[in-house]
């Protein structure tokens, strides 16, 4: 009778709690049981276990073989526990012998012929075992997703027989190399915010959103560029900090989608399709995964043709929107995902097109826009129509501005506040904003009044402000002047639609 004890880690969200895979081996009819509420995939992990074992020329021991995953609680799912179970059998047979095993954990599906196949979520795990400083084996095929945590040990193995030789000290295996962070060439992309003719408005706003980590609403009719500039909003924003491309890269790894290590600071860019339902916007189903809102954390989430999606599907945002995290919860399990997102909404003003075509009336275009609530919009801090441009300013030569150089005002706006308040305008609380958005007794009033003219909420109120102190922090001011607020005051352009709409 003999016991050994691997490590390895399961997944719950972007977590990786450690799972202990415990391997006994006693006398008794040959059977081979898992234990510790593994479902299917972690039960066929027996079949894949034992030929691996045979093919790399390990004796299976013909014995009762019990592996116990525990926690007994912790749903175990994937085939991410093969490699730590196999090696748990080698050790408890005898046929591999290492007393600093309980330094080590194990990440791995195993082939039938004995080889490391690539598993989700690496991510989270390794930083995981790097905060318990385990060093860590792993698939070759992670290598890549792997290298993007530049702190812990590890290395990458082919196969089974591989990990037995460098865990017996036959032949050991070289540590991986951590990336080298790319610079901020990595923003030599395809696309430029100079391609844009006209809409120095919208630019304007673009870089206010940016700067303050805002959100926006386009409104206009169908050729106005809102595609063509949502589109070019990761260009002039800042690259993600080495923390936030982790969280960001951490939860592309759950769902094994691979990120380029050239442009894995640059900002994440989501488009999804207004067919989409609420579970692929905001994450679920059975096993929880995470949604377009979670896979846009810490970049942009751009709604084309806002009121085509579901009332209930855009609704489903308003609270990931405040918080910054999406909960979800089922029977078996309940899991948080990231979702520090950046709204781009754009639509049409009317059904046909434009809300003064008079192909539709102002009771059409109202029903058209009621498909928005009033608690969404609310949420929005910037809304600005955008108009036709001209022939001349279609064929105009003019050189307009390139991304890089409003890239390097939204970085130095964005460096202000994290100086002053340690995160960004969008991010202030109300007792914060009262603090460092203090206001002028002129330029309280002023507010005062056009709170009470526009009939602002007190959600809307605190929004004003915040992209107040954006714009003073782009204008250089210390406080928020009176032409600051005035200019946030004029990014309302879907209330005062609305507000003729309804005279």
């Amino acid at each position: 009778m003999s016991l050994a004890k691997t490590y390895t880690r399961a997944q719950v969200g972007v977590n990786a709690p450690l799972v202990t895979v415990e391997v006994h081996l006693s006398n008794g009819l040959p059977a081979f049981n898992i234990v510790g509420l593994p479902e299917a995939s972690v039960k066929e992990s027996k079949e894949r276990v034992r030929c691996a074992l045979a093919h790399c020329h390990f004796l299976f021991p013909e014995q009762r073989i019990t592996v116990n995953l525990a926690p007994a609680d912790l749903p175990k799912q994937g085939g991410r526990y093969d490699l730590a179970i196999a090696i748990g059998i080698l050790l408890a047979s005898g046929q591999l012998q290492n007393a600093h095993i309980h330094e080590y954990e194990f990440y791995g599906e195993l082939a039938l012929t004995g080889e490391l196949r690539e598993v989700t979520a690496v991510i989270p795990a390794l930083i995981a075992a790097a905060k318990a400083q385990r060093c860590c084996f792993i698939p070759l095929s992670n290598q890549v997703m792997a290298s993007l945590v530049t702190y812990g040990t590890r290395k990458s193995a082919v196969s089974l027989r591989d990990v037995w030789m460098d865990l017996g000290g036959q032949q050991s295996l070289s540590f991986d190399k951590a990336m080298v962070c790319p610079n901020e060439d990595q923003f030599n992309m395809h696309i430029d915010m100079n391609e844009v003719k006209g809409q120095v408005v919208a630019k304007r706003v673009l870089e206010i959103a940016a700067a303050g980590a805002h959100n926006v609403l386009f409104l206009g009719p169908p050729g106005t560029g809102k595609s063509m500039l949502a589109q070019r909003m990761p260009t002039i924003m800042p690259p993600m900090q080495i923390e936030q491309a982790l969280e960001t890269a951490s939860v592309y790894s759950l769902i094994g989608k691979s990120i380029d290590p050239k442009k894995w600071r640059q900002r994440p860019f989501r488009s999804p399709h207004h067919t989409c339902s609420a579970v692929a916007l905001v994450g679920g189903s059975s096993t929880p995964k995470p949604g377009e809102i979670s896979l846009a954390h810490n970049g942009i989430l751009f709604l084309d043709e806002l009121p085509e999606y579901e009332r209930k599907v855009l609704d489903s945002l308003r609270e990931p929107m405040e918080t910054g995290t999406v909960n979800i919860s089922r029977a078996a399990q309940q899991v948080d995902f990231p979702a520090r997102f950046q709204l781009i909404a754009a639509l049409n003003p009317s059904p046909t097109g434009c809300h003064h075509d008079k192909r539709s009336t102002p009771d059409q275009v109202l029903r058209y826009l009621s498909k928005i609530s009033g608690p969404f919009i609310d949420r929005i801090d910037l809304q600005i129509e955008l108009p036709r441009l001209s022939t001349s300013e279609l064929q105009s030569k003019d050189e307009a501005e390139d991304s890089a150089s409003i890239r390097a005002r939204v970085a130095r706006a964005r460096s202000m506040a994290i100086e002053r308040q340690g995160k960004e305008n969008a991010m202030l609380s109300t007792k914060e904003l009262e603090r460092y958005c203090a206001l002028s007794e002129v330029v309280g009033e002023y507010l005062a009044k056009a709170t009470e003219k526009l009939q602002l909420s007190p959600r809307s109120y605190h929004r004003v402000v915040k992209v107040a102190r954006t714009i003073a922090d782009l204008n250089k001011h210390d406080v928020i002047a009176l032409s600051d607020l005035k200019e946030a005051l004029s990014y309302r352009a879907f209330e005062r639609l609305l507000s003729q709409l309804t005279r």
